[in-house]
């Protein structure tokens, strides 16, 4: 999980994306994901009202919001981001693209439990979509634009709609990810 890495995958993932340079000094969704790594260190490390600072400085420079709480893989990249809202509980794992306007969020204000959404490996999510609640999204999974997800995405599956309904299922078999598995313990 390092600058190199994250250059590299934007470059990837976003056919926009000319230089390492541009990469530096345009990417808004890159800049959220950088300052919420610090933000997240602070979270964990108990300084818990400096963390909330910094991810608000970045809500304010990049219009992406992404709790210090989140955890969040490698390779993760957020594209054109503004209007991304990132809940305390979620779980990102690795190689996941999302566009703007995506909410990973609770359905509601209680407290002491798991309220946003887990998403696996290499996971798709298309402008506009609101992931909501403790669900479970599998590895490989695409989800639409403005789809509204309230139940779990098997892996393989491509989901659309309000509220969303899978269109393409290549694996009934579920598994969580691994990611996933240890965040449960």
């Amino acid at each position: 999980m390092g600058l190199r890495s994250d250059i590299r995958t934007v470059k990837q993932k976003d056919p926009a994306a000319k230089s390492a340079l541009s990469i530096i000094l345009t990417s808004n969704g890159m800049h959220a994901v950088w300052i919420y790594r610090f933000s997240h260190l602070l979270w964990k490390i108990r300084l818990r009202l400096l963390a909330r600072i910094f991810s608000n400085i970045a809500r304010f420079l990049t219009g992406v919001e992404i709790h210090p709480g989140a955890s969040i893989g490698k390779n993760f990249v957020i594209d054109h981001g503004t209007g991304t809202v990132i809940g305390e509980t979620a779980v990102i794992g690795n190689n996941v693209l999302i566009y703007h306007q995506v909410t990973l969020g609770g359905t509601g204000n209680e407290k002491g439990f798991k309220r946003h959404p887990s998403l696996c490996d290499n996971v798709m999510i298309a402008a506009g979509a609101k992931i909501l609640g403790d669900i479970h999204i599998g590895t490989n999974a695409k989800i639409g634009a403005n789809a509204v997800v309230l139940t779990d995405v098997p892996r393989n599956a491509t989901a659309v709609g309000i509220p969303a309904r899978i269109i393409y299922n290549g694996d009934v078999n579920d598994e969580n990810c691994s990611l996933i598995k240890k965040e449960q313990k």
